[in-house]
């Protein structure tokens, strides 16, 4: 272990930087913080409904697999870089390497908005599903007001979160470990539930059905329906299968980062793409009826209550939202740990304190920092449109996630396939192979970047005779602000004095290697 130690170190040395973060996770931890934080048992219960609405079971039977497998080739791309590149940083970092400051400066703030995107869209989400779990206990709870409710147990998650990060450093490798088996039984159990549960079943004729509830378009057929409905429905796989960049984050606690994160990374992908896949054609087959389903917007909790008793329903439920809960705990200390690398290099206002670890290594105000910008970019979530209980602003920090997230991946590929024979890969590398890769993930992030801006409902369309405020997709609105305001930032200021990544570290201080 002292040989892995020193290696690491003295690798991250030649990077730039002192080992400040405590190294104590394994290559399985590495693993199980981007399993967790992809989390079927999240992403495939709160955005199940914008597949059954825009394109329906066909955007999961076929949607699913097909966008997997896009996603795991971006996670091939990602894996070569870590294993070059084992730096808290990350993506940010290697833009930066690979090319110019510039690059990484919109690397790290895309990535940085993404990160505290997702933890807001996983808290909501988690939030969300603890709301009805209490009213299936509390008749009192759950005549409430819906909205509120579910906004301040956010809140209340968010802190939590906040505090185990804080104060159980240690033990967050550990339960990032019980997550994942968290994760598989629970799953397990949900599929087993929704096998025998119910007293009768789709067939499997209706996993290929075609359904448009979004409002766009005259039905399930046509050019818009496949161009423009479908695509839609596609942000299920899309959102759930991300955050696997906290592989890289956590690469400065990891034992073997070279090679444990590369291979953590494209495996948290596979396994998470096979596991929510079969997760998903369980919730299919056990939705029988469909008018039930419909009635309620296509939420997947519609599925459990019209096909299962009220106990296995709670269950389900119950095992969701715990899920959900390790999820946002992960997704906690992957932004924060982005933060405090982006923060060391000096691109976020107030450095100097997010940058800063207490005494057990922990950055702490990097934690509470991005918690409050979760909490407040999430406001909006107050509100939802006339007739509807679910409010569009979830969907839109969905969308900001999203898209900061793959562009911030992007930037780096990209640049990879620029610098072709020049690059220096580390133990994990794809050879000749990067190139055909490559081409298909920058291909594939630019095509959904704009699908996820575009209205989500015509009610948000401007001019639409329904049109209203509170349907809007504002993912537009806040990605477009952040690219001027960092465009802007950049070529009125940050330029001047902003360099990339600052080393830590001068070269008497590497470590001399072992053996």
């Amino acid at each position: 272990m002292a040989q892995t130690l020193d290696d690491d170190a003295r690798r991250l040395a030649e990077l730039g930087y002192r080992q400040e973060l405590s190294r104590t996770w394994s290559g399985f931890s590495n693993f199980a913080i981007s399993f967790s934080i992809i989390s079927i048992l999240a992403g495939c219960f709160t955005t199940f409904s914008q597949a059954w609405n825009n394109g329906g079971p066909l955007a999961v039977s076929i949607g699913w697999p097909l966008i997997s497998a896009f996603i795991l080739i971006i996670g091939f791309c990602m894996s070569e870089l870590v294993s070059a590149y084992p730096t808290a940083g990350g993506i940010y970092w290697w833009a930066a390497r690979l090319g110019r400051p510039v690059h990484g400066w919109f690397t790290g703030w895309l990535n940085l908005i993404g990160l505290i995107a997702v933890t807001a869209s996983v808290d909501y989400g988690c939030a969300t599903f603890l709301n009805i779990v209490i009213g299936r206990f509390s008749d009192g709870w759950a005549a409430g007001n819906g909205l509120h409710q579910t906004f301040l147990l956010f809140a209340i998650v968010l802190v939590l979160h906040a505090l185990i990060n804080i104060y159980s450093h240690r033990l967050i490798s550990v339960l990032q470990n019980v997550s994942v088996w968290w994760h598989v039984f629970g799953a397990a159990v949900v599929v087993l539930i929704l096998i025998f549960g119910p007293s009768r079943h789709q067939s499997v004729g209706f996993l290929f059905e075609q359904f448009n509830n979004s409002g766009f378009g005259s039905g399930s057929s046509g050019p818009s329906f496949w161009l423009y409905v479908l695509p839609l429905g596609f942000l299920l796989t899309q959102y759930t299968i991300t955050g696997f960049d906290a592989c890289a984050h956590v690469s400065e606690e990891t034992h073997g980062a070279a090679k444990s994160a590369a291979r953590g990374l494209w495996q948290s992908i596979f396994y998470s793409a096979v596991g929510g896949w079969i997760l998903l054609l369980s919730f299919l087959f056990a939705a029988t009826d469909v008018d039930a389903i419909n009635k309620e917007g296509g939420f997947v909790g519609a599925i459990f209550t019209s096909s299962l008793s009220s106990t296995l329903a709670t269950v389900v439920f119950g095992i969701s939202t715990i899920g959900q809960f390790f999820c946002g705990m992960s997704c906690v200390t992957s932004m924060s740990r982005m933060t405090y690398a982006f923060s060391r290099d000096g691109a976020v206002p107030g450095w100097r304190l997010w940058s800063k670890v207490d005494r057990n290594r922990t950055p702490v105000n990097a934690i509470i920092g991005g918690c409050l910008v979760a909490l407040l970019i999430t406001l909006p979530a107050l509100y939802a449109p006339p007739g509807s209980t679910t409010p569009v602003a979830f969907l839109a920090v969905v969308s900001i996630a999203v898209i900061g997230l793959y562009l911030a991946f992007l930037i780096p590929i990209w640049l990879r396939l620029r610098a072709g024979d020049s690059f220096q890969p580390g133990p994990w590398t794809l050879g000749r192979k990067y190139k055909p890769l490559g081409w298909i993930a920058v291909i594939e992030i630019a095509v959904i970047s704009i699908y996820f801006i575009l209205p989500i409902a015509p009610s948000g369309v401007p001019g639409d005779a329904d049109f209203t405020w509170t349907s809007v997709n504002y993912a537009p609105i806040a990605v477009g602000a952040v690219l001027l305001g960092i465009a802007l930032w950049w070529h009125l200021s940050a330029k001047r004095w902003f360099t990339g990544p600052r080393r830590t570290v001068d070269d008497v201080d590497l470590p001399e290697p072992v053996g």
